[in-house]
């Protein structure tokens, strides 16, 4: 177990969004969350990525309790996130976007890169040989000099996977990976978070498209009205009466 949840719970004025949810994201697999539109997934990875602060409730990190720590000091942890919509620096190269997350682990000051010590370039160097080290692991060399403004979505999805890897995480949260792209893509996307288990970094996912969810995921938990209905393999999810009920009497297409 990396990553455990003990009763999270966030309200927004009179609306709970996440309510009273223990999870525990285990370590070398895909774990994924689904659940109808509004169920509070995306709530939820921004709780325990430190985006939010819970009403009540832990999240604990290989046994340390992370829960107010703010989003850089739990990256620094290693845990890393992409969002739903893919912000890059559209009039920068892809190489210069993926620079900037490996700047989470540099060890130069503001001096040092106003003039440009030997200590800021050598950091630099790193840097970017972490940047073309993960554009190679993500598929994406042939097109490190193009802006990315100019890039297809799928390749914009890929670049939000290399940016999350370049800040060397232990465990990375991808919110809908998918959303946007074609089948034969996310398949590619789906081969892709395998080989990343593969290199020892644990998933966990958020994702709208069941059929790659239930082919993909080591394990899974279902939340709807910020509840937790279910948890258990892509078998026991499929077969339980409460996740059939809540998708096919809510919004069945989340």
């Amino acid at each position: 177990m990396l990553i455990e949840t003990r009763n999270l719970t966030k309200q927004f004025g009179g609306l709970t969004a996440v309510k009273d949810v223990d999870f525990e994201i285990e370590k070398g697999k895909i774990n994924a969350i689904i659940g109808p539109n509004g169920a509070g997934k995306s709530t939820f990875f921004n709780l325990v990525s430190g985006s939010y602060i819970p009403t009540s409730g832990q999240v604990i990190y290989r046994g340390k309790d992370i829960t107010k720590l703010p989003p850089n000091k739990i990256a620094e942890l290693g845990v890393a996130r992409t969002f739903q919509t893919t912000n890059l620096f559209e009039q920068a190269t892809v190489l210069d976007n993926v620079i900037v997350g490996h700047r989470l682990r540099t060890k130069y000051n503001l001096l040092d890169a106003v003039l440009r010590t030997k200590r800021y370039k050598k950091e630099e160097k790193k840097c970017k040989d972490k940047a073309m080290e993960v554009l190679d692991f993500v598929g994406l060399t042939n097109i490190t000099d193009q802006l990315a403004g100019n890039i297809t979505q799928e390749e914009k999805k890929r670049v939000a996977f290399a940016l999350a890897l370049a800040t060397d995480p232990e465990v990375v949260f991808l919110d809908e990976p998918a959303a946007g792209i074609n089948s034969g893509e996310t398949e590619g996307l789906a081969e892709l978070m395998k080989k990343m288990v593969k290199r020892g970094i644990t998933v966990c996912l958020i994702e709208h498209k069941m059929q790659m969810i239930m082919k993909l995921a080591d394990k899974i938990m279902v939340l709807n009205y910020g509840e937790k209905i279910a948890e258990g393999s892509s078998e026991e999810i499929m077969n339980n009466q409460d996740v059939i009920e809540a998708y096919l009497g809510g919004d069945a297409s989340a």
